[in-house]
């Protein structure tokens, strides 16, 4: 084989002129992908970064723009007046006056999801008190359970959660589970054989595609991700945040599990949640059949006591709606921003909110892991902590377990907690749910949850020492990959 590879090599070299006529492929694959990545409009710096990956890597580059590059996704939505229409009759627009009726406002139009209300707002801490309400709820079901997660693993909590559908779906409660492909690509494909016996229907976001990679102009979605955790029990019950189906998260069977946050709602904030569900069960299957099904079992719109609103953000709008709520909740804030991530890599605008508002004496908080899941993203996040700190910014670093949740409380009566981190890949490339809260007992709730946790998060001070091999340069380097994070 090697004496094959190693006669073509010589063959090609023999070629008049070859060097030229690599030299004249090269200067053209750098100019065609180069004009093509400009005019997508990205920022500089991430485009410059794909810019120098294809000039200096011209094969291994193109492979990896190829698989992971920016891509939009122009997919075939549900109008949302017509769906609304057809699933709910009309809500009144809770949203009240000034600074908080304009982020109502703005998250409207950037989403299409109305600032509604709800009865009940439930913070779940860790995996184990999510995993039994969820199971409880799920128990008790008549009409529906629709999912969708990033990872649902087939251990001990995957298993657990299982057998709950699969009681349901026998005792003729319609289960839809939406899973992605990557996130829970471990799956063996006999594990929901039962479930699906039994009448519940499994679809998969964003499948590999592995037997369309004939067609090469149709670049594969391997880095565009369902990030959402959504549950839906009967139009009823909603649960969303930042906790996926895994051991990895419940902290009854590991010492080590994550620490995380979840949300339990009722209300007509979870038919909003349905919606997000519909719209994204449609787009992976194109089924639209049991939209009239769903409609039948519709609960009456009760308008509750706590004003929220869905956001959702994706590569499909260009919005960045999340990404935009967060930076405009922040320089909303007159008194405190406390900011709670696994993952940090903020943009410029994420970082000047921030920054402008410990300038300005505003209390503001910054809670990540000590070291996250990723050490290239625990680098680049501790590249900015210099600018933060010199600005005001109080940094802390949660130590025992992995950190994940994903929380902003801004003041006393506003909060964003969901499935986004504060990092590029939440703002740009994954689709992303959260919920936005306008309501002093949620926020009081979310701040004595964030208080519990300083006790084990030292804060970082501006004279830590820093090594120059093994941590300064380490972090730039890490930062100058941020864009591609």
């Amino acid at each position: 084989m090697w004496d094959a590879i190693h006669h073509a090599w010589t063959a090609l070299l023999a070629t008049p002129h070859i060097r030229a006529w690599l030299g004249f492929g090269w200067a053209c694959y750098v100019v065609v992908l180069g004009v093509y990545i400009i005019l997508q409009k990205r920022e500089p710096a991430a485009t410059l970064s794909w810019l120098f990956s294809l000039a200096l890597l011209p094969y291994l580059g193109f492979v990896v723009y190829y698989l992971l590059g920016p891509q939009k996704i122009s997919r075939q939505r549900l109008r949302r007046p017509r769906a609304y229409n057809k699933m709910y009759p009309d809500g009144a627009d809770t949203s009240g006056d000034g600074e908080d009726a304009l982020l109502h406002r703005l998250a409207m139009a950037t989403t299409g999801y109305r600032a509604v209300t709800a009865h009940d707002v439930r913070l779940l801490v860790d995996g184990s008190a999510t995993y039994a309400a969820l199971i409880d709820d799920i128990r008790k079901a008549q009409s529906h359970i629709h999912l969708e997660y990033y990872i649902f693993q087939p251990d001990h909590s995957g298993t657990a959660l299982h057998d709950a559908l699969l009681e349901r779906a026998r005792a003729g409660v319609k289960v839809r589970l939406l899973l992605d492909a990557v996130g829970s690509s471990r799956m063996p494909p006999h594990f929901f054989r039962e479930l699906i016996a039994a009448g519940g229907e499994l679809a998969w976001f964003h499948s590999l595609r592995f037997r369309q990679l004939w067609k090469f102009w149709k670049r594969p979605w391997i880095n565009l991700r369902t990030h959402r955790k959504i549950v839906v029990i009967d139009s009823r019950i909603g649960y969303t945040g930042g906790i996926n189906i895994t051991d990895e998260e419940n902290d009854a069977l590991r010492d080590d599990a994550y620490r995380d946050l979840h949300l339990r709602l009722t209300g007509d904030v979870v038919l909003e949640l349905q919606q997000v569900f519909v719209e994204d069960w449609i787009y992976a299957t194109g089924e639209h059949d049991f939209i009239s099904e769903i409609a039948r079992s519709l609960p009456a719109l009760e308008s509750g006591p706590i004003c929220a609103q869905v956001l959702t953000s994706g590569p499909d709008s260009d919005w960045e709606a999340i990404h935009r709520l967060q930076v405009s909740t922040i320089h909303a804030a007159r008194q405190r921003v406390w900011l709670v991530t696994p993952y940090f890599v903020p943009g410029e605008a994420a970082l000047m909110a921030l920054s402008s508002a410990a300038l300005s004496g505003l209390d503001v908080r910054l809670m990540v892991p000590k070291m996250s899941d990723s050490r290239w993203v625990t680098l680049a996040a501790r590249s900015y902590y210099d600018r933060l700190l010199a600005a005001g910014v109080k940094i802390y670093e949660y130590g025992p377990r992995m950190l994940h949740t994903k929380a902003l409380l801004t003041d006393d009566d506003v909060a964003i907690i969901g499935s986004a981190n504060f990092d590029n890949r939440s703002f740009r490339l994954n689709f992303e749910v959260s919920v936005l809260f306008e309501d002093a007992t949620v926020t009081a709730a979310l701040a004595r949850q964030i208080e519990t946790e300083f006790a084990h998060a030292p804060r970082v001070r501006a004279s830590r020492p820093q090594a120059f091999l093994t941590e300064r340069l380490p972090e730039a380097l890490a930062r100058l990959l941020s864009p591609l994070l």
